[in-house]
């Protein structure tokens, strides 16, 4: 059976797919997604009160490496195997490289559920793929446009490292770091124990919104379906192999690959539009919610946690 988690948005999606009535209000979703976010946030920081070592920050180095590595190789791949244009070959390399707090947080769930060893600086994994593949990906796309203008590249910096999940998330870090759980217990208890429901009322809407994108599933692009099923598994190989050199625990090499395997559909698609106004931002949603989003959390996960276990990873 898979984690229960994960059954609603399954409900989700089956509610989508059949046409029902069922909706959450957008004022709802944006708060169960801060709320994820910022206890995401908080419980890395937590675990990382008192555990900061060299070793940790040379292993969020060789992560933040493996985000801006992704897009490199995708782009040639988007542009001559899936055919696209430059400029969704970048969006697409771009969300692929980025990374998905919604995969982090079921594959957090997985693990935890499991009692694997999990090291503590995972949270920021997220953080670390997630910016070198935004901007390598804008950077590859003015290169193969000929733009060598890098005068707004500043102005993306920004909005990349301010935006709100960005600041919840590193917010959260920082709290959880200076606080650590007995001195904040007051106020991180009520986030941290509530995690798998906020978790799976957000699922439940990740859940309509992938129903909303595969109605009518666009056969016509079928080029991009495949990649966008298959993508995962390679991706996940990636960051199984990267783990395996970290020296990674069980628990922290399952969510690493989840997370390479993984799209970003939250911080990627407001970065793109406003750096490849030509991007097409629905073909994106399509591929990394409608497809890569149901792979990872169904099927992806459950099985990179059995080839752990075949590997024999502690």
């Amino acid at each position: 059976m898979p984690d229960i988690v994960v059954m609603f948005f399954l409900l989700g999606l089956v509610a989508g797919l059949v046409k029902s009535d069922l909706t959450i209000p957008k004022a709802a979703y944006d708060t169960l997604s801060l709320l994820l976010m910022l206890t995401i946030g908080l419980k890395g920081g937590m675990a990382l009160h008192g555990n900061i070592t060299i070793s940790v920050v040379q292993d969020l180095l060789a992560v933040a490496m493996l985000g801006a590595m992704i897009p490199l190789l995708l782009m040639p791949l988007l542009m001559r195997v899936v055919q696209l244009p430059v400029a969704d070959s970048a969006s697409l390399a771009g969300h692929y490289g980025s990374v998905s707090a919604g995969t982090f947080a079921v594959a957090l769930a997985f693990a935890e559920g499991l009692q694997l060893p999990i090291s503590p600086e995972v949270t920021l994994y997220l953080v670390m793929m997630e910016l070198p593949a935004i901007m390598v990906a804008i950077i590859l796309y003015r290169r193969y446009r000929g733009d060598q203008a890098a005068a707004s590249m500043r102005g993306l910096w920004h909005e990349t490292l301010t935006n709100r999940g960005v600041i919840l998330l590193v917010g959260g870090v920082i709290i959880g770091l200076l606080y650590g759980p007995q001195e904040g217990a007051a106020v991180t208890d009520l986030l941290t124990n509530a995690f798998k429901v906020v978790l799976a009322l957000f699922l439940l809407e990740m859940g309509l919104t992938a129903a909303d994108t595969l109605r009518p599933v666009p056969w016509r692009q079928w080029r991009l379906l495949c990649f966008a099923t298959l993508a995962p598994f390679l991706l996940g190989g990636m960051g199984l192999a990267t783990g395996m050199l970290l020296g990674l625990p069980s628990g922290s090499l399952l969510i690493l690959a989840a997370l390479t395997a993984s799209a970003s559909y939250i911080a990627a698609p407001a970065a793109i539009r406003a750096a490849i106004p030509d991007a097409n931002i629905g073909l994106a949603m399509l591929a990394a919610l409608g497809l890569t989003f149901p792979v990872n959390v169904i099927v992806g996960i459950p099985l990179y946690h059995q080839l752990i276990l075949w590997l024999g990873v502690p």
